[in-house]
């Protein structure tokens, strides 16, 4: 396979649950400033998915429909879904050959939608939700598609290999969010709300529920975000998932000088697999977070050199 293709597919994948990871971010956060109107601050979201001065931020964050439409809509946003969906079409555009033709209709429609003229109005004046939940699906309909339609060979691998890095790149940062202040007390009772709905944001809500009896703690949900293998989007299981097709393609012989990958995966997979939750805590988790985002970055920039000849 040529790099340019497979660069196209693992970037097409990793828009395409970015911009999954934020609409779900932004449904219920939206959920939880209508419940929590005192207690609720969109500083976290704009920290993560846009690149405002702080006082721009300030300046947006007391009107949640204008954040809506900036995330969502705005074309001025390079973060942007209209944006992230417009690239992950590009991408999808310049490898027609290399996935299925039901894929690209998927993803067609998905831009599409993202398009129309009708989007930003609903955002501002109707209800938020529906069209969140509309972008949503179509994100769902692109899995299931490439699922089921895609055969197993070095695209789908590449394609996988971005889907499960930008999934743990989002993971570390949606819970990280909250860490960022050192002295964060992890007991604190007054926070379950808040860790409710990020349980929410990333479809971990129900697990948390059958897995842990004692209501929201920071600790159990740092523990199931981080280290339960059986969460799709914890960050343990996306490393295991970028080790698994990292490896079908080292098998196949795709990947050049695969050593220095295969070594950064492995070691990043064995620092997260022999963790617990009391040894994050007990050392400074936001650093130990902070730390596996560079090793993920890292991992991306020896993907670009070894797999997409990036100089």
């Amino acid at each position: 396979m040529l790099s340019r293709v497979a660069d196209s597919l693992y970037w097409m994948s990793r828009y395409i649950e970015r911009s999954d990871g934020i609409l779900r971010m932004l449904k219920v956060n939206y959920m939880y400033s209508q419940d929590s109107v005192y207690d609720f601050s969109w500083k976290p979201v704009l920290r993560l998915f846009t690149y405002l001065e702080e006082a721009e931020a300030k300046q947006l964050e007391t009107n949640p429909r204008g954040i809506l439409q900036f995330i969502v809509a705005d074309k001025s946003n390079p973060n942007a879904i209209v944006n992230i969906v417009t690239h992950a079409r590009e991408n999808a555009r310049s490898v027609q050959d290399h996935i299925t033709k039901e894929l690209w209709q998927c993803l067609n429609d998905y831009y599409h939608t993202t398009k129309e003229d009708w989007l930003p109005n609903w955002l501002q004046k109707d209800d938020p939700i529906t069209i969140l939940d509309v972008l949503i699906k179509q994100g769902l309909l692109y899995y299931g598609t490439a699922d089921i339609t895609m055969s197993r060979g070095e695209g789908y691998s590449f394609m996988n290999i971005g889907k499960f890095l930008e999934r743990a790149i989002l993971s570390v940062d949606l819970l990280n969010v909250r860490f960022i202040n050192n002295q964060y007390v992890m007991d604190r009772v007054a926070d379950a709300p808040y860790w409710k709905y990020l349980l929410l944001s990333i479809a971990g809500y129900e697990l948390y529920l059958k897995t842990y009896r004692s209501g929201f703690e920071a600790r159990n949900v740092v523990e199931q975000v981080v280290l339960n293998n059986h969460f799709p989007r914890s960050i343990i299981y996306s490393i295991t998932r970028l080790q698994r097709y990292f490896d079908r393609l080292k098998q196949e012989g795709q990947v050049n000088n695969y050593q220095q990958l295969d070594f950064m995966i492995g070691k990043l997979l064995s620092k997260v697999r022999y963790s617990t939750a009391d040894t994050i805590i007990s050392q400074n988790l936001h650093q130990y977070l902070i730390d596996i985002k560079n090793d993920l970055y890292a991992i991306a920039n020896a993907l670009n050199q070894c797999c997409f000849a990036y100089s």
